[in-house]
């Protein structure tokens, strides 16, 4: 059975198959491979690691599949980020599915599908599945082959869509008729050492926050989940183009509740309506679907908030909705802003500027205990924040919780500093004990001792917008 080509694979991260400054990022250590038509010639993923390959339009070429070899105590968790090529247009039922399935074609758990909506602008879109072991009666819960199942979803050309000609043939321009670029990746989360409680919180402060007040410091968005820019709880200003999509990331640790507020600044130009122009989504650390939010603009300056999500919590993944089950760990949560590039016909390319408002309410707690590591090993740690304030901690598998970056270089340089005086001060008394030796030439010793500086995190939101199907 033939598999599907790979178009691409050979270009740079973040450039397009033609040589062409491509929409995303891709990540640096991404590794090509191949999808199938079929599960007998699929390619084997490995946990940790993070793959490019590629999809063509509905139909044939438009469901691929993967391999995985799975035990019997671990979560695998599976994403897709579908990214059209610069040029492509999108409707609005345009979209990405994915699943994870046994060897007699079950579904393992809910699959996650992502659609471009209402925007009808191309930009990276991501869904997820997983196989999921511990807690509730699961399907898939022995070990062994399973495979991942990507699809393209829509309607396709026709007479009536807006990617056909008169004639009923597939725009060339058209999504549907167009190959995306696919970035995948496969997180592993351990099983617990100790059962926990299978019920979902039932109360939580669901109230929205206020939006947090103050003077915005710059901060540039990435072009991938691999290259966001991490914040922290504070007022952050960017600049977006139409068709233009930002990245960030916010640590949040256990227990904690994250909000964020998206402000799109008004226009000097230009008139007229867009229905939904910024687009908000906010994805948890293994780039499953939180929630999302959209806004129109005229012009004027709007802004939009997420709706509020729970804290932190290993049970919140017994939930039914996305927007409590998707907040199951801690670890960098992505917030994904999205200005679509009909913007642009009515108000210029831009940029616009952007405001983000993030919130991290709560001290950080000691994760579950896990019978080992996830991978990658760093997915569920919680580094410091951008404001130089730390972010909180997270389970290491023995529950005592992750010690924060900052405060293992802190640690680090001190056990360092300490250790040269120590030494320094050893020779010194040695030299003094000794008769005293002429050196032939001069003898010069420094010893310096850097920390290295952190980073921290922080997001963003907007008007509700249509919720992606699952």
């Amino acid at each position: 059975m033939a598999a599907v080509a790979l178009c691409g694979a050979l270009t740079p991260a973040g450039w397009a198959a033609d040589g062409t400054p491509g929409p995303y990022a891709f990540a640096e250590d991404v590794t090509a491979v191949r999808g199938a038509e079929g599960t007998t010639d699929s390619a084997r993923l490995e946990a940790g690691h993070t793959y490019r390959s590629s999809i063509g339009p509905s139909g044939r070429g438009g469901r691929l599949y993967y391999r995985l070899e799975l035990d019997a105590a671990s979560t695998a968790y599976v994403s897709a980020t579908a990214v059209p090529r610069t040029g492509a247009s999108v409707s609005y039922s345009d979209g990405l599915k994915v699943s994870l399935q046994d060897g007699n074609g079950r579904n393992c758990s809910s699959s996650g599908s992502a659609h471009f909506g209402a925007t009808q602008s191309p930009h990276p879109i991501a869904a997820w599945a997983a196989r999921e072991t511990q807690g509730k009666q699961y399907a898939c819960q022995t070990a062994g082959t399973y495979y991942v199942v990507v699809e393209r979803s829509g309607a396709g050309p026709s007479k009536a869509s807006p990617g056909a000609t008169p004639g009923g043939t597939a725009d060339p321009k058209s999504s549907a008729s167009r190959v995306w670029d696919l970035e995948i990746g496969y997180v592993s989360e351990p099983g617990l050492k100790e059962a926990r409680s299978t019920t979902a919180p039932e109360t939580w402060d669901s109230a929205t926050p206020e939006a947090l007040a103050g003077t915005p410091r710059h901060r540039d968005g990435g072009a991938g989940f691999s290259t966001a820019t991490t914040l922290g709880q504070g007022v952050w200003r960017d600049g977006i183009n139409p068709g233009q999509t930002r990245f960030y990331k916010v640590p949040v640790g256990w227990g904690q509740q994250f909000s964020a507020t998206a402000d799109l600044g008004s226009s000097s130009g230009g008139d007229g309506y867009v229905g939904t122009a910024l687009a908000l989504s906010l994805y948890n650390p293994v780039r499953g679907f939180v929630d999302d939010v959209g806004s129109g603009y005229d012009g004027r300056q709007r802004s939009a908030a997420l709706a509020a999500v729970p804290p932190v919590a290993y049970e919140n993944r017994y939930a039914l909705s996305d927007r409590v089950s998707g907040m199951r760990f801690a670890g960098s949560y992505y917030l994904v802003v999205h200005l679509a590039e009909q913007v642009a016909d009515r108000f210029g390319d831009g940029p616009l500027g952007l405001t983000l408002r993030v919130r991290v309410a709560g001290a950080a707690r000691s994760g579950p205990a896990y019978a080992g590591r996830p991978l990658p090993h760093d997915v569920f740690d919680v580094a410091a924040g951008a404001d130089g304030t730390a972010g909180g901690s997270t389970g290491t598998g023995n529950g005592a919780g992750r010690v924060t970056t900052m405060k293992l270089l802190a640690v680090g340089g001190i056990g360092l500093g300490s250790l040269l005086v120590l030494t320094l001060g050893a020779w010194t008394v040695a030299a003094r004990r000794r008769r005293p030796i002429r050196a032939p030439w001069p003898v010069s010793a420094e010893a310096e001792t850097v920390p290295a500086p952190l980073p921290a995190p922080e997001p963003a939101p907007w008007d509700r917008g249509t919720p992606r199907s699952r």
